[in-house]
């Protein structure tokens, strides 16, 4: 099964790199990564691999910043940085 969260506001740095850090920790690789804007919205995104499997990073302006995946990382991903 698939889960997204969003897990706060797309500009919120500090929740970004502490995202970041926590996958980098665990063992994550960055498949990809890519930014584009449209208008007043810009769409940051990120795919890591963690342990075989996809987890996309979409940071959009009036969204948030949000993860999408496997529901059991995703949640343990969440859980762990409190949300």
């Amino acid at each position: 099964m698939s889960k997204k969260i969003i897990l706060g506001d797309e500009y919120d740095d500090e929740l970004r790199g502490g995202l970041m850090n926590l996958l980098k920790r665990w063992g994550g690789k960055l498949i990809n990564c890519d930014w584009s804007v449209a208008g007043s919205q810009e769409l940051d995104s990120a795919t890591v691999n963690l342990d075989g499997k996809d987890i996309h990073i979409e940071s959009e302006t009036y969204v948030g910043l949000s993860i999408s995946g496997d529901e059991a990382q995703v949640s343990r991903i969440a859980k762990k940085l409190g949300k």
